[in-house]
């Protein structure tokens, strides 16, 4: 057996060991060591829970990863509070407005093809991008907030000829 092997040739073999090896136990330690390094997920539920308390938001339903979540909850309650943005004397929030600037945001932040409604009643059923949806009411206030897969169009699929 030759001792000596090229580094290619020790990459190659590693990598189909790595392949072939790669169990449900090293899956385990992985995922553990991956969790000491952040926060655990029951920590950060249980923060985006604080958060939304401190808030006085109710978060409905959501697929969506929580530091997103809280960006959501955050941004909307600024907005609602923001008294140069209310359009009655009342501070009667805008929906309208609430909608278009929560989608603005999420857009420059995360990348487009984001929607948002908001209002006192509407019923509603969407289909949206994995990791991509979100539920909540601020006050008497209802907002849906999610992401649909946008494909760029390259080129036009030739049209069928006909004989």
């Amino acid at each position: 057996m030759d001792i000596i092997k090229s580094q290619r040739q020790k990459e190659e073999g590693a990598a189909v060991l790595k392949q072939h090896f790669f169990t449900a136990q090293s899956r385990q330690e992985e995922a553990t060591l991956i969790m000491t390094q952040d926060r655990s997920p029951t920590e950060e539920v249980m923060k985006l829970a604080a958060i939304a308390l401190s808030l006085n938001v109710r978060l409905r339903s959501s697929d969506m990863p929580v530091d997103m979540q809280e960006r959501a909850l955050r941004y909307a309650r600024s907005f609602l509070d923001d008294p140069s943005i209310s359009s009655a004397p009342k501070h009667r929030p805008n929906p309208t407005l609430l909608a278009r600037a929560l989608k603005k945001e999420f857009d420059s932040v995360y990348g487009v093809a984001w929607h948002c409604v908001a209002g006192k009643s509407f019923g509603s059923f969407v289909t949206h991008s994995p990791g991509g949806f979100m539920y909540f009411s601020i006050d008497s206030l209802f907002i849906v907030l999610f992401k649909t897969e946008v494909k760029m169009v390259t080129e036009l699929e030739p049209s069928s000829q006909i004989s």
